[in-house]
């Protein structure tokens, strides 16, 4: 099996007491409030497995119950340092649940966990089998903002094909996260990443035919 992230955290003493935490939000010893351990990823921020099929239901309810026991209205009259803490684990804890609770952005918090994702914007390219079609659909476009609305027909034939491929990409998806959640393999990740790739291309294709087609279509804005 190849593991997709291993852990990098190591042993964590209460910046108090000094006793061992294990990462947790507070000192089992003295009660004091602890920052995040080195290495914490969001699903374990929750104590949930690092799968990409979760309960979301469950997220939410541990999402409440840490935004309560960690908001810094419980610490006014704390220490400086556990008022910082709470501040920066409130922060931490609304990114973490922003990042898991949908599929897609659970999935691309994973991959850029797992260092799949590199920073910087690069611009998309058309998957190879759709090329042709995407032609067709430029050349069609560019006829219907120029005023021929003959080209109507075409592009709602084309934003049904397109969505009907996004449904399939959410099928195969669906199908790999249930796959990575056994096994967590890397190679899994990869297949994942390219499907979300070519998913996303053909999302921002029904979005420019949708506002082409609409009746006051907006201005592009330039990218």
């Amino acid at each position: 099996m190849n593991a997709a992230t291993t852990s990098t955290k190591t042993a964590v003493k209460c910046w108090s007491c000094g006793a061992a935490t294990s990462g947790a939000h507070f000192c089992a010893a003295c009660g004091k409030i602890q920052p995040l351990a080195q290495g914490m990823d969001y699903f374990e921020v929750f104590g949930l497995p690092q799968k990409l099929r979760i309960d979301t239901a469950e997220l939410e309810k541990r999402f409440h119950q840490l935004s309560w026991k960690l908001h810094p209205d419980n610490f006014v009259r704390a220490t400086e340092k556990e008022r910082e803490i709470s501040l920066a684990l409130s922060s931490e804890l609304n990114d973490a649940y922003r990042a898991l609770r949908e599929p897609l952005s659970r999935v691309e918090y994973l991959l850029a966990h797992s260092g799949m994702r590199k920073e910087g914007a690069h611009k998309q390219q058309a998957p190879p089998e759709l090329l042709e079609e995407v032609f067709e659909l430029n050349m069609a476009l560019e006829e219907m903002r120029g005023g021929d609305d003959s080209a109507r027909p075409q592009l709602e034939q084309a934003e049904k094909n397109f969505t009907s491929m996004l449904v399939a990409s959410d099928q195969e998806l669906a199908a790999l996260f249930a796959k990575y959640d056994t096994a967590h393999s890397r190679d899994t990740l990869s297949q994942i990443r390219n499907v979300l790739n070519r998913r996303k291309y053909v999302q921002n294709l029904v979005s420019e035919v949708e506002r082409t087609l609409a009746p006051n279509p907006q201005p592009l804005i330039p990218t």
